[in-house]
């Protein structure tokens, strides 16, 4: 049972390295950034921790919407005809 675990657990941290990655790929071809180039790294590491704040701050906003959404059916709906 704990390597399960362990596989679901490193799946999990896989997954969130590989979004990260793909994050940033996408920064610098956007912004057609050289990270060599001293300026343009800071200019890739405003934007990746801008991007990665925003994530989680979308994150709290759907989650928010997510609890107080009504997940249960309407009693209209339970009745039968």
């Amino acid at each position: 049972m704990g390597s399960r675990k362990f596989k679901l657990n490193m799946r999990i941290l896989m997954f969130a390295v590989l979004f990260l990655l793909v994050g940033a790929f996408f920064i610098i071809g956007n912004e057609n950034l050289h990270l060599a180039n001293k300026a343009e790294a800071k200019i890739f590491l405003t934007g990746y921790f801008s991007w990665f704040g925003e994530l989680f701050s979308n994150a709290g906003g759907l989650a928010g919407y997510a609890i107080k959404s009504d997940w249960l059916p309407s009693s209209e709906s339970n009745s039968t005809s």
